[in-house]
């Protein structure tokens, strides 16, 4: 068996159970996230003194978790799934009588989150449907707490604008 460094297993030990909690949002299923976080790891494994080397070493990590998460849904033929949920639990948790009504309202909100930068997309979805506290979104992501608070406050803006919402007074 591979001695692994001691900062790797740490590192490891500190970032998989989130990434495979964000894997698994877009992947659809709990296995398919551990092997992609999983193939993840091994590369960073395999150029780990590479990475050590970077400016930014958890921004690069997070890079390489989601490229491996794009490339095991396009090696399955499959599209990320966030959207089915939205569906699904638009439907399951509704009590309401216009059940078509909040699908179609949820899933133009999953639409317009979808379309939002890269960067402000990763961090809206960390905080807002994963539930990730700014300090912890700021440790994945490789940005500062600021950073983090500036960039859902932008993903805010654009999502109320896209889904035509009218502005309100911007929270922490």
């Amino acid at each position: 068996m591979v001695d692994l460094p001691a900062d790797f297993r740490a590192f490891h030990q500190l970032k998989r159970a989130p990434y495979v909690h964000w894997a698994e949002l877009y992947l659809g299923n709990r296995a398919d996230a551990e092997d992609a976080v999983d193939e993840a790891f091994e590369q960073l494994y395999f150029g780990w003194h590479r990475v050590l080397t970077h400016e930014n070493p958890n921004a690069y990590a997070w890079r390489v978790v989601k490229n491996r998460t794009i490339d095991h849904a396009r090696a399955r033929g499959r599209r990320p799934v966030v959207t089915d949920y939205a569906a699904f639990e638009s439907i399951a948790l509704s009590d309401t009588e216009d059940a078509i009504g909040i699908l179609e309202e949820n899933l133009a909100v999953y639409e317009a989150v979808r379309e939002l930068p890269e960067r402000q997309h990763d961090a809206f979805v960390l905080r807002y449907v994963l539930g990730y506290s700014v300090r912890e979104i700021a440790d994945l992501l490789g940005i500062s707490e600021a950073g983090v608070y500036s960039t859902t406050r932008y993903a805010r803006h654009r999502l109320r604008k896209s889904l035509d919402l009218g502005q309100e007074e911007e929270t922490r």
